[in-house]
């Protein structure tokens, strides 16, 4: 029997058309690109890749986008081939680095190709899962360096979800390594049926209706459907106002809804990890549950099995108890906020069916194998960090990819649920629509630069980039962004000669009505008084205030000062901690008086908060009512300002045009237009300007930064060669500089996490004083980096170079405590932390901490980074330490 058929037999099923054909290829030696749905078996073509490379005696790597699917597949090819022939590497983690079959991310593999790993040796061929990551902004750029750059005599497998220019990316993979093979799959393993679910207000039976007429793509929308959506009638500017019987159904209606129609288990998508954790406590609370005694029984199991190297205590923390609870029902959350343990039981537990119901967020569509008879959408829209979003019809099918088990359902099914701000038609316009183009992020980085420049001469690294897909594709795309500006133009000038009025200066009339506008949202915002601004961002830690619907005398603990926000955490005479709301701003007066703090400076410990709130008791507050006249007084001047700017707006000409209104709306037409027109020059000449031109200028800014001289590495150079991080040359500066040298093990962790970490709905502005920091040498040092930070944002904006993000120290003071040897109690305590992103920042730290005790200039900081990585892998970081 030969290694094929073999493979064959073990897999207990036949194979699909497109599988063979992949796999024949394979056989020829040629590499391979497979484009195929959810589901569809493209797993078992990558695994063919291992089991061929090993029958010959060679290396397979197996490369995923994400460390969690690493570790799913580490699992699954060390149950198959054992321990010995099955290694793991995700950054953080090394088991078993000399094997023939190594797991590992993407990043892990182009660390090692720059580094001329000794392991590339007798390596066969390479797994690219998820191959389609490449177009992610951030770490795309790795999928292409490891395809230019990889070995040419490796034969590479590329998976990838359906992408529309699938044929294209092949070319592109043809044109760098060699003869490739293109497999396109579009048919799914399990039939797809879209629904559309509906409640009407004061009627308990929820509507689902069929979202086509034939469940069979292609179909026309159902009309009972459009009918029901044309129902809603629509508000101003076109906005959708709900029509007073349709109401979005209730989670607890919907899953008894599809409990009853068999269509569970289901896994609902609902974009964001408040309302995944909401949803489970409001099933919880409405008793549902859909477990019998055997099933949680073997819940129970499950769950001690996956948190038994977690302590009580730190269970606790994290919420154990109801998380535990809704396990027991069948019902769950799953999301990056949860601990890799939790989430690898949810995991578990969905797929051997004792989960019946798993509320989560969109990461649960990359890659994880979980596979569900229903997927509910319970909207089209998402938060993407700075507004709201539609689903594309890639990100659609990818969502709903994971309906329908293949050998155990016959169909599955895809839920969308009524929304006031989405139709109907966009319902069925994104079910008809299967793919999106897949696109590159590919850009030169500080760190690609310098590998490049270390091994390659002037004239290979411009051709090594020229290869790339996004110079492949950008020259395809100039003429079409060309076409589309001409259009543009057209627009432009029939909506500029509607932008006139015969009564006036249409621009002066426009400049009041934009001055009225700003104040009114100046009013919502803090500060309409800059003086009362003032007062808020001067409140120093210490500052006692006078809040009356607070209880009285608050003392500050902590103040900062973003772009458009001030946060200030505030002690109760309770005891109670609290965030001060913005709309209690206006009524804050300068301090009644001042408490000097303990030290060390640790606002959200519970035992400084204990001394301080003693010192608060203490404290007796002497009131000064003139503050409230003063506010009085402004509020009457701000009524005049307001009243004079109406006048002028009423007594404008141009104000008595009886078309003022259409004239108007073809001015924000016009400037509308204007703004797409320069949006898409700049994309058009940032897509003709080429990769090389982007390289020279990241070279140019090198070069001033003393990392390259006449095409040679500097001793800087070499250390930015093997830095990888999103801020490689920050870091790599602040290593030279000094910064990291002479600090305790939990200082330069809480440095190290200003490189790592990034904060949810970051903000490059936040300032804090030396005092608000765990050390005032942590706070110099720390002030230090964003100083630097400043000098190459300045220079990267000088020669071209897209500017960097800056350091982050949102997690600075949580680090520091949890290497200072703080228990998880203490060190997320007051904390808006969730469980899962602690432990995905601390394991963060520690990989670049483990980079900095290889490269840092000082050995002594290379000790101390040493030191601080294994002190931080303790605890629920360790828990399943090689998950993460």
């Amino acid at each position: 029997m030969t290694n094929r058929e073999n493979f064959i037999a073990q897999l207990g099923f036949s194979l699909d058309k497109f599988q063979v054909k992949a796999l024949d290829a394979i056989d020829q030696g040629k590499s391979v690109l497979v484009a195929a749905p959810t589901g569809s078996g493209k797993t078992v073509i990558g695994e063919y890749a291992v089991a061929r490379a090993l029958s010959r005696g060679g290396k397979c790597f197996y490369t995923t986008p994400l460390k969690a699917l690493s570790n799913q597949k580490f699992s699954d090819l060390r149950e198959k081939y054992g321990d010995k022939s099955v290694g793991l590497l995700t950054g953080d983690n090394s088991v078993n680095a000399s094997a023939s079959i190594l797991v590992m991310t993407t990043e892990v593999l182009r660390n090692m190709i720059y580094a001329d790993s000794s392991a590339l040796e007798g390596l066969e061929s390479v797994v690219l899962d998820e191959v389609h990551y490449l177009q992610d902004r951030h770490r795309g750029p790795v999928w292409e360096e490891v395809i230019v750059h990889l070995p040419l005599e490796v034969d590479l497998v590329c998976l990838s979800a359906t992408v529309s220019n699938a044929e294209q990316f092949s070319d592109w993979i043809e044109t760098v390594r060699g003869a490739t093979t293109v497999i396109i799959e579009e048919k799914r393993p399990v039939d797809l049926r879209h629904r559309y679910l509906v409640a009407e207000r004061d009627v308990d039976e929820l509507i689902m209706l069929p979202v086509f007429v034939d469940d069979a793509l292609p179909s026309p929308p159902n009309p009972d459907a459009v009918r029901l959506d044309r129902r809603t009638s629509r508000g101003p500017r076109g906005v959708p106002r709900p029509a007073r019987r349709l109401v979005p159904p209730r989670r607890a209606e919907m899953l008894e809804r599809l409990d009853q129609e068999e269509m569970l288990p289901a896994i609902v998508f609902t974009f964001s990890r408040a309302g995944c954790d909401e949803a489970v406590r409001q099933c919880v609370a409405a008793r549902l549950s859909y477990t019998n005694a055997e099933e949680r029984q073997k819940i129970a199991e499950l769950i001690d099995k996956h948190t038994a190297q977690i302590s009580d205590d730190d269970l606790a923390v994290l919420e154990f108890g109801s998380w535990r609870a809704g396990l027991e029902a069948g019902i769950s959350s799953h999301h990056a906020g949860l601990i890799p343990p939790f989430k690898e039981a949810v995991e578990e537990g969905f797929t051997q069916g004792l989960l019946k119901v798993v509320f989560a967020t969109e990461t649960l569509s990359l890659g994880i194998n979980m596979p569900a008879r229903t997927v509910v959408i319970e909207k089209l829209t998402k938060f993407t960090g700075e507004h709201h979003d539609f689903l594309t019809p890639g990100e659609y099918t990818q969502l709903t990819g994971r309906a329908g088990r293949r050998g155990i359902d016959s169909v599955g099914y895809a839920v969308v649920l009524w929304s006031p701000w989405t139709t109907f038609e966009q319902v069925a316009g994104l079910a008809s629509r299967r793919t999106d183009a897949l696109r590159s992020s590919f850009r030169p980085t500080y760190n690609m630069t310098v590998n490049l420049v270390d091994k390659y001469s002037p004239e290979r690294s411009q051709q090594l980039l020229n290869l790339s897909f996004a110079q492949f594709y950008a020259d395809r795309d100039v003429v079409a962004m060309e076409t589309r500006l001409e259009r543009r133009f057209k627009s432009l000038e029939e909506a500029t000669k509607r932008a006139v009025s015969g009564y006036g200066d249409l621009e002066s009339y426009r400049e009041l009505l934009n001055t009225q506008k700003q104040e009114r949202s100046a009013a919502r915002k803090l500060g309409n008084d800059p003086k009362q601004r003032a007062v808020v961002e001067g409140l120093k830690p210490g500052d006692v205030l006078w809040l009356a619907g607070r209880g009285g005398k608050v003392l500050v603990l902590s103040q900062q000062t973003k772009r458009s926000s001030i946060q200030v955490l505030i002690l109760l005479s309770t005891g109670r901690t609290a965030r001060i709301n913005p709309n209690e701003f206006p009524r804050i007066s300068s301090p009644v008086g001042h408490i000097d703090l303990p030290t060390p400076y640790l606002p959200r410990d519970r035992s400084f908060q204990k001394v301080a709130l003693r010192s608060l008791n203490r404290f007796t507050v002497q009131r000064d009512k003139r503050s409230s006249k003063k506010k009085r007084k402004n509020e009457t001047l701000e009524k005049a300002s307001k009243k004079t700017l109406g006048e002028l707006i009423r007594a404008h000409p141009v104000s008595t045009d009886p078309d003022i209104v259409e004239i108007l709306k073809a001015a924000d037409e016009r400037d509308l237009i204007l703004s797409e027109i320069d949006k898409q020059r700049n994309r058009a000449t940032k897509q003709s300007d080429s990769l090389a031109q982007k390289f020279e200028r990241v070279q140019t800014l090198l070069e001033q930064w003393g990392y390259i001289a006449k095409w040679e590495l500097t001793e800087r150079g070499e250390i930015l060669s093997r830095l990888y991080t999103e801020v490689d040359l920050l870091l790599a500066q602040s290593l030279a500089q000094g910064d990291l040298d002479g600090l305790t093990a939990p200082e330069i962790a809480a440095v190290v996490s200003c490189f790592t970490y990034e904060s949810r709905g970051r903000d490059d502005d936040e300032t804090n004083t030396y005092e608000q920091w765990p050390t005032k040498e942590l706070g110099m040092r720390i002030s230090a980096i964003e100083k630097t930070a400043k000098k190459i944002a300045k220079s990267e904006t000088a020669t071209g170079v897209p500017v960097s993000r800056g350091p982050d120290s949102g997690f600075v003071d949580i680090i520091y405590r949890w290497v200072n040897g703080n228990d998880l109690y203490e060190v997320l305590a007051n904390s808006e932390l969730a469980g899962g992103d602690f432990v995905r920042g601390t394991k963060q730290c520690i990989d670049v901490l483990r980079q900095c005790a290889l490269v840092a200039p000082n050995p002594e900081t290379q000790a101390v980074a040493a030191q601080a990585a294994d002190i931080a892998q303790r605890g629920v970081v360790a828990a399943m330490g090689s998950v993460a």
